[in-house]
């Protein structure tokens, strides 16, 4: 995918507090992620950012988080790979959760 592509965006539901951080699969039409850290001062936002970039063997950086700063329910921007690119990484079909 070309650098100036429109970034995909994906909508993710955020489990902070949980046990360990992890991508969980889909949950209706959003993409469940677990994380340990709690929801405060952005720390889980930060984390779950950290966790979709390794997940999709990507820079941090290339993953920003459009909208639900303060809501469980977010959608994140992830650039410079496509929406199929995005699901061979997560291991799963995560159409439903693109957008």
């Amino acid at each position: 995918m070309s650098e100036h592509a429109s970034p995909v965006k994906l909508r993710v539901k955020a489990v902070p507090g949980a046990s360990r951080d992890a991508v969980a699969g889909m949950l209706g039409d959003r993409i469940k992620v677990r994380t340990s850290a709690a929801p405060e001062g952005g720390k889980a936002n930060k984390a779950i950012i950290k966790l979709l970039a390794k997940s999709l063997g990507i820079k941090p950086a290339q993953v920003t988080l459009v909208s639900g700063q303060t809501n469980p329910e977010k959608m994140f921007a992830i650039s410079s790979l496509d929406a199929a690119q995005v699901s061979d990484a997560l291991g799963f079909d995560a159409s439903d959760a693109l957008g």
